[in-house]
């Protein structure tokens, strides 16, 4: 039980305010939303960045929810599984999630990936355009605004990393930072 204490302390010194390990259902989004809400409504923080924290967060959880991969769902270790967490240091918050992901996949994510992050503020808001003028949709039903949206919002360059785990998977860590 000693371990337990260990580990609150780890996420009190990482300042983590909302860390989550499982299935991704709507109703756990849902609660997870009005959880951040009311933290949020606590801290002593401008409407503007309480907004782009919410806002960010409610794309970042969409994506687990939604694009989670149909390959993920038929192996017995991983069905659903992804991870969310939630950190303030320094006056900046990170957003953090992960997710197995199917090796087939993730070149076609780091490219666009990449592509996003080579672009300023006024580049994606041609880019953002684009995609959603284009029509095209992908087969999870979205057209891949979601990535864009989130570094429109956040104003930075996504952090990202696909570690390879076995048996055609990779495990897909995004890490978006807010400031104010």
């Amino acid at each position: 039980m000693n371990n337990i204490h260990d580990f609150y302390n780890k996420m009190e010194e990482g300042n983590i305010m909302l860390s989550f390990k499982g299935e991704v259902t709507s109703d756990l989004l849902t609660s997870i939303l009005q959880i951040m809400e009311s933290k949020m409504e606590t801290l002593d923080e401008p409407p503007k960045i309480k907004k782009k924290v919410y806002n960010i967060l409610v794309e970042c959880l969409q994506n687990l929810y939604h694009h989670i991969d149909e390959d993920d769902k038929q192996t017995k270790s991983n069905e659903n599984s992804a991870l969310f967490m939630i950190r303030k240091v320094d006056g900046e918050y990170s957003i953090m999630t992960g997710n197995y992901m199917a090796e087939g996949n993730v070149e076609l994510m780091r490219g666009r990936l990449d592509r996003i992050n080579a672009m300023d503020r006024d580049e994606l808001k041609l880019y953002y355009k684009e995609v959603l003028n284009n029509g095209e949709m992908s087969a999870k039903g979205g057209g891949g605004l979601g990535m864009i949206d989130i570094a429109r919002k956040s104003g930075k360059k996504l952090e990202y990393n696909f570690e390879p785990i076995q048996d055609g998977f990779s495990f897909f860590s995004l890490n978006v930072k807010v400031a104010q």
